[in-house]
């Protein structure tokens, strides 16, 4: 389904060093509206370089289910209240997917 760029859906990922941060963003993001749904996954497991130094950690990936609209307002939001100096946040576009969905979503965020 293809619709306007402001109504396309996104997925905005981000990640955390535990269950308990990334639970109170979900919430976060669902109460104001940011995101309709929210998905929290554990076990992952990251290997990255930070300040010069090469870094394993477990964490948690959140997925929050938007539309391109509300891309600034989320980005902001998770960067003002992440626990992280610099966090992930990265965005999706599915090229394809549910039209009743697509609109339950945009519902949600309105």
């Amino acid at each position: 389904m293809a619709l306007e760029k402001s109504t396309e859906l996104l997925i905005v990922v981000t990640s955390f060093a535990s269950f308990e941060d990334a639970k109170k963003m979900a919430h976060q993001l669902i109460e104001s509206r940011l995101a309709a749904c929210v998905q929290i996954q554990e076990g992952v497991y990251s290997i990255y370089r930070w300040e010069g130094k090469i870094c394993e950690a477990s964490e948690v990936l959140l997925s929050a289910k938007t539309v391109a609209d509300k891309w600034v307002d989320i980005s902001n939001f998770i960067k003002s209240h992440h626990p992280y100096d610099l966090p992930e946040v990265i965005a999706y576009a599915p090229e394809k997917y549910e039209a009743p969905y697509g609109k339950w979503v945009q519902a949600e965020v309105k």
